[in-house]
């Protein structure tokens, strides 16, 4: 009886031991596969990160020598160029945005940030409609985890950009959608709304934003984010904006009535200027002109959210062309506002403030190099030989640009980001 008894314990002591053995090798075969699969997993992301500088590495470009006017490297972007790259579709990015873990970590997204940009939060009021990836990208070069994004797309967008831009939102904790969208007309006062629906949103923040930039799909920033919270901090509560003295032209947007709808009270495709002559403006405000763009601080765009005067000169606005572009430039030289701009002060022109970096076609080779892109109204979209300039003028942004029309410019300043305030997290 206790030989059985001694063998059966043998037997169990034997299936215990090879129990054992067969579980160690599993798991040494699952950690060999883990590890394997983290490898190729790391391998894919880093691809997918290269992926935005691909066009220059496929073709053999140094944004070096593009800085340093380097004819061969001007020469192969002006090929690239020719052969016209096809631009992702609205639907990649809803596609990207599916997985947002895989899409942030492909993307590069974990970004670090110093001690004094954490105690400067940004605000930005993004208004787009078209070009997801492009818009993507834009987003990309100026995010940070502290800061706070507001996006504004168009209500006559497509249903895959719309998409597009509410899988950016889902993926980012500190991106979202602006509650109040807009059917956005060139040239009327919708474009203006969309920005102060942004404004609104932004102010109901629990981030403590020092100062509010808007930005538009085509614009593509020329600082890091570092470096641009060094020159807002000088600014000292100070706004920057181009502010000038109208000219007998410009004086025509807003002395006539323009009819933003037709008689079947449709939005025409642009405001259209009547004989009928408007009232001055309200409150004695004094009507300056500039661009739709702006850099506030939270004291200015607090007093445009709250004040009865500022709705007043909104509702006057109304029916003006272009109505961004005088709305801003004036209200910043009304007397008291935060970090007023004193009337009598001299016009504070474009170049003037960094806030855009623009290219007129009929200023160029008098104030700046002339465009080697293409233009659009007037407007030069940069093509990479001005790669240089940009870079050394002093603004803090650039408009505009456009994939199909150089790819390559972009790619540079992509780079030219990274390298400066080199605070991407290689994806693990």
């Amino acid at each position: 009886m206790k030989s059985c008894v001694r063998h059966l314990n043998h037997r169990r002591a034997l299936l215990y031991l090879f129990s054992s053995i067969l579980i160690f090798c599993a798991l040494i075969r699952y950690v060999t596969i883990t590890n394997d699969n983290n490898i190729i997993k790391s391998r894919q992301i880093r691809r997918q990160t290269d992926t935005r500088w691909r066009l220059t590495e496929q073709h053999g470009i140094n944004c070096v020598d593009i800085y340093n006017m380097d004819p061969v490297a001007l020469g192969k972007s002006l090929e690239l160029r020719r052969k016209a790259p096809p631009i992702p579709a609205d639907k990649s990015v809803v596609n990207a945005t599916l997985d947002c873990g895989q899409f942030l970590a492909s993307r590069g997204y974990n970004v670090r940030i110093s001690e004094q940009e954490r105690d400067f939060p940004l605000a930005f009021s993004l208004v787009v409609h078209k070009d997801a990836h492009m818009v993507e990208r834009l987003l990309h070069a100026i995010y940070a985890p502290h800061n706070i994004y507001c996006i504004h797309y168009d209500l006559k967008s497509s249903s895959d950009f719309t998409e597009a831009i509410r899988g950016l939102a889902r993926c980012l904790p500190n991106v979202f959608v602006a509650s109040r969208l807009e059917a956005v007309q060139y040239g009327g006062i919708s474009r203006l709304r969309a920005d102060l629906n942004c404004l609104s949103d932004l102010l109901s923040s629990e981030i403590r934003w020092r100062y509010a930039i808007n930005l538009c799909g085509q614009d593509f920033p020329l600082r890091s984010n570092a470096e641009l919270v060094s020159e807002l901090k000088a600014l000292k509560g100070t706004n920057m904006l181009e502010t000038i003295r109208p000219s007998k032209l410009k004086q025509q947007r807003y002395t006539n009535h323009f009819d933003l709808k037709d008689e079947q009270s449709q939005y025409r495709a642009f405001p259209v200027k009547t004989a009928q002559k408007k009232q001055p403006p309200p409150h004695d405000i004094e009507i300056f002109v500039g661009s739709a763009y702006f850099v506030l601080s939270r004291e200015f765009v607090t007093f445009v959210h709250w004040s009865p005067q500022v709705k007043d000169f909104l509702a006057w606005c109304e029916d003006t062309y272009s109505p961004d572009e005088h709305f801003w430039a004036s209200l910043i030289r009304v007397p008291g506002v935060p970090g007023e701009i004193k009337r009598s002060d001299p016009d504070i022109s474009d170049l003037m403030s960094r806030t855009r970096l623009v290219k007129w076609q009929y200023l160029e080779e008098k104030l700046y190099p002339k465009c080697t892109g293409v233009h659009v109204h007037s407007v030069c979209i940069y093509g990479a030989a001005e790669l240089r300039w940009l870079l050394n003028d002093g603004h803090w942004f650039g408009n505009k640009f456009d994939l199909k029309v150089d790819p390559v410019v972009i790619e540079c300043l992509e780079r030219n980001l990274t390298e400066r305030h080199g605070a991407k997290v290689t994806p693990q």
